[in-house]
């Protein structure tokens, strides 16, 4: 919500200063700059985000962007109010706030409704009018301002005895104007900014919005009428006769002929000026800005996108050369697991398709939905076979792929959404971090990097309470807090290279050695607290567009 309105008050700044580059311009021109700024509270860049980040990209980018593109990016996901949900939070701040926002909300619809009904049993009750004008007329014994009801089958309300309180020229400025409000539906722009003031009522800039958008159709419908043709002082006069007898109209979306400021209303109808018509320039400028504010947005989803959309569709098939897929055994009592073996070989026990799917697309289980129940209750037993014994770590993934196109019928297809995150970067102190010896893990253990996670990965709260893990990267440790914390984690600390982790004094919830629930330690620091104050590092709680990973359809496999 931050972050949303920020750019509202943003661009409606951009529409403030076009305001003044327009000011000699038509007020049908500045009515609907207003009208843009208010509708950009409806529409969030995000949403924008997201759309251009559907964009399939047929080649491969690179995986890191250029640094201006990534700082610019990460505007669009302000952190949140409220911090790590596992840190002690005394006062429900978030919960207190949205139910203020709620109740102002809901008053003001109230007040708003209870007008809007008085206006309609006005209509309700008036009797027919015999005028020749394109929409109904009525009249109405409620001494309300002539107006227009109504935004799709509109009705010119007018009060009783107005034909006699009128000259004919005088009533015929009048309808006049009430029939510019029905031209220019503004009606329905004033319905859709009373949409906006409700939903962010706390915000001043959204009223002022409000009164400027009044003021703009007022002039516009004065400038259409005295283009019309009706006499400078009858139309003055008019409105000053109706300002004296009748009340305003109570909402907004019903346009009568008094709103805005009358001293300057009168003053422009008396001296009017001629208004400058759009030239080639400024109607280019019109133009820019506003490719600017859909195409910036959609062009940064966009950027954001491929890197790994283009994992999903490679340029070229892998595929393991021989597959041997079979149900597990009910009775068998070996532990679920999977390897990677030197020459191209994987082997899986016990293991459901759905690990398998995060396996071969390099996701947490968190960020895979869809698919049938049995990808997650029936296991297999899989033993492959790559023709190259050579295959690095992506070539191997790319064919795992495929084992689960072929055998499984696996499809799925790539959603971004905006979802919270928790964003690890640098604390203030700077990192805490050992470095590792210099040499890699696959180097001491003599075989391919994709091996890692099989005898060189860091392990969460196991043995024992806290972390640790030898020759880990900082990817290693985001993917490890995302499968803890169930959100994931993003990688924003920068820093390169591999570590040895060890911490202490953190009770993680769960000993993965004995498989059971340790007793509650109410003393015990937080997760969040040990990676700040052991490492040096920090959880940020925020939102961000994160690339999900939808399964649309599966088979159980096919006898080998």
């Amino acid at each position: 919500m931050t972050n949303h309105l920020w750019e509202s008050t943003l661009f409606a700044a951009v529409v403030a200063a076009l305001a003044l580059v327009f000011r000699k311009n038509a007020a049908r021109v500045r009515h609907w700059l207003w009208l843009a700024a208010s509708v950009k509270f409806l529409i969030p860049f995000s949403l924008l985000i997201s759309l251009g980040s559907q964009v399939h990209w047929r080649t491969a980018v690179p995986d890191r962007l250029p640094m201006f593109v990534q700082e610019f990016s990460q505007q669009f996901s302000a952190p949140e109010v409220q911090f790590a949900s596992s840190a002690p939070q005394p006062i429900p701040w978030t919960a207190i706030g949205g139910a203020a926002w709620l109740a102002g909300c809901v008053v003001l619809a109230l007040i708003w409704f209870v007008r809007w009904w008085r206006v309609r049993s006005a209509v309700l009750g008036a009797s027919p009018l015999w005028l020749d004008t394109p929409i109904a007329a009525k009249s109405s014994p409620m001494l309300l301002e002539p107006g227009v009801f109504g935004i799709w089958r509109p009705v010119l309300l007018l009060p009783e005895g107005i034909t006699e309180r009128l000259t004919a020229e005088q009533l015929d400025a009048v309808v006049a104007h009430e029939l510019c409000h029905v031209r220019r539906r503004d009606n329905l722009a004033a319905a859709i900014h009373m949409v906006v003031e409700a939903l962010f009522w706390f915000h001043p800039l959204v009223w002022w919005i409000g009164a400027r958008m009044v003021e703009e159709r007022e002039r516009a419908c004065d400038e259409e009428v005295l283009r019309l043709g009706k006499e400078p002082e009858v139309y003055a006069e008019s409105i000053l006769k109706v300002c004296r007898l009748y009340l305003e109209s109570p909402v907004e979306c019903v346009a009568g002929v008094t709103g805005s400021d009358l001293k300057k209303r009168i003053e422009g109808i008396m001296m009017p000026r001629s208004a400058d018509a759009l030239d080639f320039g400024r109607r280019a400028l019109l133009a820019s800005v506003g490719i600017i504010a859909v195409s910036a947005p959609v062009a940064i989803g966009v950027i954001n996108a491929p890197r790994m959309q283009a994992q999903s569709k490679p340029t070229t098939r892998l595929a393991f050369e021989v597959v041997s897929v079979k149900p597990s055994a009910p009775d068998d009592r070996r532990s679920p697991g999977h390897s990677f073996l030197p020459g191209g070989r994987f082997t899986a026990r016990k293991l459901p398709p759905r690990a398998l799917i995060r396996l071969a697309y390099d996701l947490p289980y968190i960020l895979i939905s869809g698919g049938p129940s049995w990808l997650e209750s029936e296991n297999f037993d899989i033993d492959a076979k790559a023709d190259d014994p050579s295959s690095n770590s992506q070539q191997m993934r790319r064919m795992l792929q495929s084992l689960l196109a072929d055998r499984f019928k696996v499809e799925v297809r790539r959603e971004t959404k905006e979802m919270p995150v928790y964003a690890l970067v640098v604390a203030k102190g700077g990192p805490k971090l050992k470095k590792a010896e210099d040499r890699t893990c696959e180097e001491t253990l003599g075989m391919d990097a994709f091996l890692r996670h099989t005898l060189c990965h860091w392990i969460l709260g196991g043995p024992g309470p806290g972390l640790s893990g030898s020759t880990v990267n900082m990817r290693d440790l985001a993917e490890g807090l995302t499968a803890r914390l169930g959100r994931p984690v993003l990688d924003n600390t920068g820093i390169e290279g591999n570590f040895d982790i060890k911490t202490s004094g953190w009770n993680p919830g769960f000993d993965i050695s004995e498989g059971r629930e340790p007793p509650a330690d109410p003393n015990a620091p937080t997760l969040f607290a040990v990676i700040e104050e052991q490492l040096g590092l920090k959880l940020e709680s925020r939102k961000a567009p994160v690339e999900t990973l939808v399964i649309e359809r599966a088979e159980r496999p096919s006898q080998n």
